[in-house]
């Protein structure tokens, strides 16, 4: 039996990174680091975030380390095909959402995934596991 893979949001990647959150921490550290993961779509984010501040090297730092002992998980063609149907659905709903947050939430419904989030705007997904690590 396949343990569950636990896709991490960049809100969350970004806690465990800064390491303001006992609860994040208690959790990463409850799971085996082989159930713990992040698109690289989030990688993306968080590379982002370190080009706006050139002159942040602690964050480079943390962030090249987090991305070193995380498993990175590639956004491909299967992931392509669960995100123009996702994002086809919320649109006609009148339910979209930001489009990296889809990306992300296609990637953990290919991956069949539990996505790792406390962003709320995943709740819109249908069918989307969801938990949030920032709550005790």
């Amino acid at each position: 039996m396949r343990n569950t893979l636990y896709l991490l949001d960049t809100n969350i990647a970004s806690w465990a990174i800064i390491g303001n959150s006992a609860a994040v921490d208690r959790k990463l550290a409850a799971v085996s680091v082989t159930d713990v993961a992040i698109s690289s779509v989030t990688e993306a984010e968080l590379r982002y975030g370190v080009a706006r501040h050139p002159e942040a090297a602690r964050l480079r730092t943390l962030v090249e380390d987090f991305l070193m002992t995380v498993s990175i998980l590639p956004w491909d063609s299967a992931v392509a095909r669960q995100y123009g149907a996702l994002r086809a659905g919320l649109e006609r709903d009148g339910r979209a959402m930001g489009n990296l947050d889809m990306m992300i939430g296609a990637h953990a419904l290919a991956l069949g995934a539990v996505m790792v989030t406390n962003d709320g705007a995943f709740s819109r997904i249908a069918k989307l596991k969801v938990v949030d690590w920032t709550k005790g």
